[in-house]
C-alpha cells in the first residue's frame, strides 16, 4: 500500500511538471541569467516589437525590455496577413500585403528584442499571431551575453493553421478575400506599406546599428532583395501614413 501511495505521488508530480512545461511552449524565463518568477514567459520581437512603446501596445504588462541577437534565422516579408485586410491597410492590387516572419537560415544573425509577459497574456498572443508557428528559440542577450529561451513567431504552414483554427476560419480570413494560401504564395508579394513604415519607425528608436541591421538584414519574398533596396525603389513608403483610427497603433 505504501509503495502504491508513493507511485501515486510521483505520477501527480510528473503530470504537474508536464502540464507546466507544455503550456504555451514556454521555457524557463530568465532575467539577467536568473530564473524569473513562475508564470512569466519571454517573448522575442524582430520587427515592430523592437520598439518598447510598440511592444507595450500589444503586451501592456511586459517587463524587462532589452536587446538580443538571434542566430540561425532569417527575417522575410513573404506571407499575407489577414489583419491588414481587416484594418484596410492591405493593397491587393499591388500585392503590398505581406507581413514579417522568420525562417531557418544557418548563417544569419540579427538584432531582436526580448521581454517578459505574464502567462495571462499568452492566449491572446497566440490568437493575435494566428498564422505563425510559435516556438521557443535560444537567444543571446546583448548586455549580459547569457542565452535565454524565448517564444518567437516563426514561419508556419496552411496545414498547421487549419489544424489549429479550422477550415471555416481559414476560408473566412483568406479565401473569401481572394487568397488561397498564407505560406505558399507564388510570385511577387511585397510588404504592407503601413506596416513596413511602422517597423522602420520602431527600429529607429534603437539607434543606427539596429536600424541598419533591419534595413540590410531583412528580405522580401525572393530572399535576396533587402528592405533598404525596396525602400530605395522610389515608392515613398515612409510617407505612407496610417488611417487616423490606426495612427497610434502603426506609428513605431
Amino acid at each position: 500500500l505504501f509503495v502504491s501511495f508513493v507511485r501515486f505521488l510521483m505520477f501527480v508530480s510528473f503530470v504537474r511538471f508536464s502540464c507546466s512545461f507544455r503550456y504555451a511552449n514556454s521555457a524557463p524565463v530568465k532575467k539577467g541569467g536568473v530564473a524569473a518568477t513562475a508564470g512569466w514567459h519571454t517573448i522575442l520581437g524582430f520587427g515592430s516589437l523592437l520598439s518598447e512603446a510598440s511592444a507595450m501596445g500589444s503586451f501592456p504588462s511586459l517587463t524587462n525590455f532589452r536587446l538580443g541577437k538571434l542566430r540561425g534565422w532569417k527575417r522575410v516579408f513573404s506571407h499575407p496577413a489577414a489583419i491588414f485586410f481587416e484594418r484596410k491597410i492591405a493593397r491587393l492590387n499591388t500585392m503590398e500585403i505581406a507581413s514579417l516572419s522568420i525562417e531557418p537560415c544557418k548563417d544569419s544573425e540579427f538584432y531582436v528584442s526580448l521581454f517578459e509577459i505574464p502567462s495571462s497574456e499568452i492566449p491572446a498572443f497566440y490568437d493575435r499571431e494566428e498564422e505563425f508557428q510559435i516556438q521557443p528559440l535560444p537567444v543571446r542577450e546583448l548586455l549580459t551575453g547569457n542565452t535565454v529561451t524565448a517564444l518567437a513567431c516563426t514561419r508556419g504552414s496552411d496545414r498547421l493553421f487549419i489544424e489549429r483554427w479550422g477550415e471555416e476560419r481559414f476560408n473566412k480570413k483568406y479565401r473569401e478575400i481572394g487568397i488561397d494560401t498564407i505560406w505558399n504564395v507564388k510570385g511577387p508579394i511585397y510588404p504592407c506599406r503601413v506596416y513596413l513604415r511602422h517597423c522602420v519607425l520602431a527600429v529607429q528608436k534603437q539607434g543606427k546599428d539596429v536600424l541598419d541591421d533591419f534595413l540590410d538584414n531583412t528580405f522580401l519574398y525572393d530572399r535576396k532583395t533587402t528592405v533598404r533596396q525596396h525602400l530605395a525603389s522610389g515608392s515613398d513608403i515612409l510617407a505612407e501614413k496610417p488611417p487616423p483610427s490606426l495612427s497610434n497603433r502603426y506609428n513605431g
